[in-house]
């Protein structure tokens, strides 16, 4: 009776070894406990779902190859779906670093938020060279006129701190490359 599991053991054990490997989230670096949170113009801001390239969406970590191919970092993934990830990360940076009260839609009070913010990720690409790309636009609408509207293009690049890139590293460079991009949205809402 025993004989008869062993190839079910077996493939278990196999599916298991070979499983999806260690899963990375996206994060941004903690704001200093000494920092003030930015005083914005607007009180309620939605933040749309994030938009990303098709290749970004990958829960497969990458890599772009000298060669310009985007190759899978081996055994490492995105710990959630990169554009809700994204999103969520993103809203929360906005939310705990401004005064504003900022969440993903769908707005989740029953007066409209006084402005939307829009980010479109176009370009989000690791290099051999040990550089991180971010790079889109976002933009703001305000249905209300309650500030000016506007679009402005982002390009960021982040060095990526390991030799040759490792996941963490990578994920590391990921954090600081929404790090950058939320301080420069709400440097941009507080004008």
């Amino acid at each position: 009776m025993m004989t008869r599991f062993l190839p079910i053991l077996a493939l278990t054990a196999l599916a298991a070894c070979s499983g999806d490997g260690l899963r990375y989230p996206v994060e941004t670096a903690p704001a200093s406990s000494t920092s003030v949170p930015m005083r914005l113009r607007v009180s309620t801001i939605e933040l749309r779902d994030v938009v990303l390239p098709a290749y970004a969406e990958d829960s497969q970590m990458q890599l772009r190859n000298a060669d310009g191919a985007l190759v899978a970092v081996e055994g490492a993934q995105w710990a959630a779906p990169t554009a809700q990830a994204i999103t969520a990360e993103l809203a929360r940076g906005l939310d705990l670093g401004s005064t504003a009260s900022v969440a993903a839609e769908p707005w989740p009070l029953s007066e409209p938020a006084q402005v939307r913010l829009s980010v479109r990720i176009d370009r989000m690409l690791a290099g051999a060279d040990g550089q991180l790309q971010l790079g889109g636009q976002f933009a703001v609408s305000s249905p209300d006129l309650v500030m000016r509207e506007f679009i402005e293009r982002f390009d960021i690049a982040v060095p990526i701190a390991a030799d040759p890139v490792t996941a963490p590293a990578l994920a590391a460079a990921h954090g600081a490359a929404l790090a950058q991009l939320r301080d420069r949205i709400l440097t941009r809402l507080s004008r």
